[in-house]
């Protein structure tokens, strides 16, 4: 018997999996009459109803979800081999998913420097944290801090430790031993950022106002202009600190965790991921480098160089 058109097949895996036409018209990019007429016209090609109409709600029956066990793995399956000929088809564009705040503060202002290096590799970046579904994205690589767990099928390669202390503007620099009656910023991104700070330091923080803010660079921003006192990343907040529109009264410390540098297979698979990886470590062991190492802060120093690590 011949099939019917691979298009009906789709149309119906994705209205089976909403159990809606008007969700799947959505997520299709096409209206409910087109979805419906699609999924009617499997249903009339293979003589079977796949769904019960019932008061203008859709139900999947037996058929329906018998068919759906089939085409479900077979639609993934689709997508997985083709996001991997995209990928590598274009050895040009390195697609690299990477935490929105460290994008903004400190990979993009470094992207000239890799394009001058790398005239012929482009980097498209996609804003994302946390956990990451290489296939469906279509990312190359992703740089990531390891506060969860990526599985053994993605290989990984650590390029730095964090590195965490309070931040404010001068203004609002607090006693060295006391953050109480002070609007101490959070973010539920980093929803632990004060309290593994706090364990590692000791520093009180009773008495002291909770202020939450959706994302880590929102309350970097929050804390930029004036609002309270932030727990930054000393990656994200470099050039704050040179201008002087913030201080970090308490320097920064390491807070055990890693940023890490993620990938589907081996680096040594793609020739683009390799430059990658090359580019970014020593990037970061110059900033590490540049920044005074574990050196603490000495308030008589001469040299020209930031001290902004404190030893844990």
């Amino acid at each position: 018997m011949n099939l019917p058109p691979l298009a009906s097949f789709r149309f119906f895996t994705v209205a089976a999996k909403t159990q809606s036409f008007v969700k799947a018209a959505e997520q299709l990019h096409v209206t409910h009459g087109a979805v419906s007429r699609q999924v009617r016209l499997l249903e009339d090609a293979i003589g079977v109803e796949l769904f019960d109409r019932r008061n203008r709600a859709i139900f999947l029956n037996q058929a329906g979800h018998l068919l759906l066990n089939v085409t479900a793995p077979l639609f993934d399956q689709l997508e997985d081999v083709v996001y991997r000929l995209q990928r590598e088809g274009r050895e040009d564009v390195l697609v690299l998913s990477c935490e929105p705040t460290i994008a903004m503060k400190w990979l993009i202002p470094r992207l000239p420097a890799f394009h001058e290096a790398h005239p012929n590799l482009q980097i498209q970046l996609l804003a994302a944290g946390g956990p990451i579904d290489f296939a469906r994205s279509g990312a190359d690589l992703a740089i990531r801090r390891d506060d969860f767990h990526w599985g053994s099928s993605v290989h990984s390669v650590k390029i730095c430790e964090e590195w965490i202390g309070p931040v404010c503007t001068p203004p609002n620099t607090p006693d060295k031993k006391r953050l109480d009656k002070l609007s101490l910023l959070h973010s539920k991104t980093r929803p632990m950022a004060w309290d593994n700070w706090l364990r590692l330091t000791g520093v009180d923080l009773s008495g002291s106002i909770k202020v939450d803010y959706e994302h880590f660079y929102l309350s970097i921003q929050a804390a930029t202009s004036g609002l309270g006192v932030g727990m930054a990343s000393l990656f994200m907040v470099q050039a704050e600190l040179e201008s002087g529109q913030l201080v970090a009264p308490y320097g920064f410390i390491r807070d055990g965790s890693t940023y890490c540098l993620l990938s589907p297979k081996a680096f040594d698979e793609s020739s683009k991921c390799n430059i990658f990886r090359s580019w970014i470590t020593e990037q970061l062991d110059h900033y590490i480098e540049l920044m005074g190492g574990e050196l603490p802060p000495t308030a008589n120093s001469t040299s020209s160089t930031p001290r902004y690590f404190l030893s844990r």
